[in-house]
């Protein structure tokens, strides 16, 4: 199998296990089947809506097993993972017995590439990765991609498969692909044309078994990059992922950062969007690329304590995410007028630093979304006064540095899920002056939402922000963080009074 995407002969009849009945297995294991892979679904669950999944693949002549998700069938030449599968599963052990290759579904879809009628070349891919932002980042990179005129797509961990984009009966011009951890670590073949890591912060350790791999995952989105390797300048070990990176001659190491921007990296003068890196002469010059305005949100109208209102710019994450996403698009030539009409046309994903309502002068925000440390500190620094919502499943997290660089900010604190308590700790030992009540003890979904709500507004001020930035997963009391996020504006709704 030396060449699996150049003719459906050499797939025919192979033998491959598609691990996990998730969405994205569901979308690998039907794409193997059209190739004509002999294909085995195999999962460790055995529930109801599993079993339906199950019916529906096996009615398109696709192998399943459930309650099974550690032997590997007998005669696998090739496993194809879901993201979330740990790389310790007694299933790949047994395939690196065996000799069997595992890749993820970003790796097949790199695989399956198609060339374009006009080049001759498959779509390159801009990728992104990072702790957080890497959702934002990817969409505001279609957005200024589509106002240049190309066809695109957000792809990967948001908006359409990356599967589905490769093979799209209408090809795609260049697509914007959101990575994960998860996803890079089974992509062992993936050149993208330019990449960019956001962040790096702890996250995942439970799956990646430590700092330094989750660091080393992030990092192979760096390898063969053509044009622009782009990092955090106010990230370090972002930098460092580049300077180890295996990359194609030429290739640049481009900076973004809130600061002036020194020659071949993007930032901010005098409110201005700026990049010194595509640019003749960049010792010299620069291109305006829009205004922090542009950036979406730009700004959120409500009253003031007075009553008049007040103008809430972006937070400063967000403009960090808008020059990656501009240093990406400028990477593949896109010219800077692009840049701006594709930040203004952006809207941000429900979950993100949403604004609700304001309910008796406090504003009440949804980023369900922050659901690690590093999410919920920018989070909570673009707010002052706090009344926190935190909790959920930590993931190995922990809270000391989150809270130490919150605590002037709160008001109050109201603590969910299983967790609580090393939150409830950290801010006994970093926040002690800060009230701290537990919510919905032994209570999930709307009702629990409830309560929480109630209790942030009894403690909060007008003029207060309550916010959602758990900080932690949902899957202890909710179905995942967007409902989390739709029952927590649902209550504040009821609080508001419909």
């Amino acid at each position: 199998m030396t060449n699996p995407q150049s003719t459906t002969p050499e797939w025919k009849a192979l033998p491959v296990v598609v691990a996990g009945l998730g969405v994205s297995g569901i979308s690998a294991a039907r794409v193997l089947r059209e190739l004509g892979a002999d294909v085995t679904v195999v999962d460790g669950g055995a529930g109801e809506g599993l079993k339906a999944r199950a019916a529906e693949l096996e009615a398109q002549g696709i192998t399943v097993r459930l309650g099974d998700g550690a032997s590997l069938p007998e005669g696998t030449r090739l496993i194809v993972t879901s993201p979330g599968w740990p790389p310790n599963s007694p299933l790949f052990a047994a395939a690196e017995q065996a000799g069997v290759e595992v890749w993820g579904d970003v790796e097949l879809a790199w695989r399956l590439r198609r060339p374009l009628p006009a080049t001759g070349e498959p779509a390159p891919w801009l990728a992104v990765t990072g702790t957080n932002g890497k959702t934002t980042t990817v969409q505001m990179l279609a957005s200024i991609l589509t106002a240049a005129g190309k066809r695109t797509a957000a792809v990967g961990n948001v908006g359409v498969s990356v599967l589905d984009a490769v093979l799209a009966e209408e090809p795609y011009d260049v697509l914007a692909v959101e990575l994960s951890s998860y996803q890079l670590h089974w992509a062992p073949s993936l050149r993208p044309h330019s990449a960019a890591v956001l962040n790096l912060a702890p996250d995942h350790l439970d799956w990646h078994g430590s700092m330094e791999a989750y660091a080393a995952d992030k990092g192979r989105i760096y390898e063969g990059n053509v044009v622009a390797c782009v990092y955090n300048l106010a990230d370090p070990a972002t930098e460092a992922l580049v300077r180890e990176a295996d990359v194609e001659e030429g290739c640049r190491a481009i900076g973004f950062g809130l600061d002036a921007p020194g020659p071949s990296n993007f930032g901010v003068v005098d409110g201005l969007l700026v990049d010194r890196a595509f640019v003749p002469d960049r010792a010299k010059n620069a291109a305006e690329l829009g205004t922090v305005e542009d950036v979406s949100p730009p700004v959120a109208h409500h009253p003031s304590v007075e009553g008049a209102p007040h103008r809430r710019p972006a937070a400063p994450h967000n403009i960090a995410n808008a020059l990656a996403a501009a240093a990406l698009a400028r990477a593949y030539g896109v010219e800077p007028k692009a840049v701006r009409e594709g930040l203004r046309a952006f809207r941000p994903d429900a979950h993100r630093i949403a604004e609700v309502a304001v309910v008796d002068g406090v504003t009440y925000v949804d980023d369900s979304k922050a659901t690690n440390t590093h999410a919920a500190a920018a989070s909570l620094a673009a707010f002052r006064p706090v009344v926190w919502i935190a909790g959920g499943l930590a993931k190995g997290a922990t809270f000391d540095d989150l809270v130490q660089g919150a605590a002037e900010r709160l008001r109050a604190a109201v603590l969910i899920g299983e967790d609580r308590a090393l939150i409830r700790e950290a801010l006994a030992r970093h926040a002690p002056d800060v009230p701290v009540i537990e919510a919905a003890e032994g209570q999930t979904g709307a009702v629990a939402m409830a309560e929480v709500v109630r209790t942030a507004a009894s403690l909060a001020q007008p003029g207060d922000t309550v916010l959602l930035a758990p900080a932690c997963a949902s899957m202890d009391m909710f179905t995942n963080y967007g409902e989390r996020g739709d029952l927590f504006a649902a209550s504040v709704r009821e609080l508001a009074g419909g």
